[in-house]
């Protein structure tokens, strides 16, 4: 079973991997899940795939989160780029889906590379800053950079 952290699961593509998932139960665990603003629907993703932590860009809305939360689920809620860093690197993650927006992307996606985490990058920008860094690091840690 592959366990995944999904940065972006809310957005386009990090909803097509949910459904990808929902496809494949028994192939893929949800165990990190990262949004933007879209806390409504990071809500129904945490009560249905039940991660062990998640993220939001916000403190506001990480603490929104904990308290819809509060008494029913729990889990790690963080915030900001350490939020996002900190689901990537899991111990329990076997890849990383890094499909936030612009920028944010790059520090997330590397510190998964540090730890050893195979990459599904849909972040472009990520490349566009860094990547023979980013390639580098990829190859230098035995991690493959899957394209998404």
């Amino acid at each position: 079973m592959k366990n995944l952290s999904i940065l972006g699961s809310t957005g386009s593509i990090g909803l097509s991997a949910l459904k990808v998932i929902d496809s494949h139960p028994e192939r893929y665990r949800v165990v990190g899940l990262a949004a933007g603003k879209n806390v409504d629907l990071l809500l129904q993703q945490v009560e249905k795939y039940r991660p062990r932590a998640v993220a939001t860009l916000e403190e506001e809305s990480a603490e929104r989160i904990k308290q819809c939360l509060k008494g029913k689920i729990a889990l790690e809620v963080l915030h900001g780029t350490e939020g996002l860093k900190r689901l990537a690197t899991l111990e329990e993650v076997d890849t990383v889906l890094s499909a936030v927006s612009g920028a944010v992307g790059l520090v997330p996606t590397v510190a998964g590379i540090e730890a050893g985490k195979n990459i599904a990058l849909a972040n472009k920008e990520t490349l566009v800053m860094a990547g023979p860094l980013v390639m580098d690091q990829a190859r230098r840690r035995g991690v493959s950079i899957l394209p998404v």
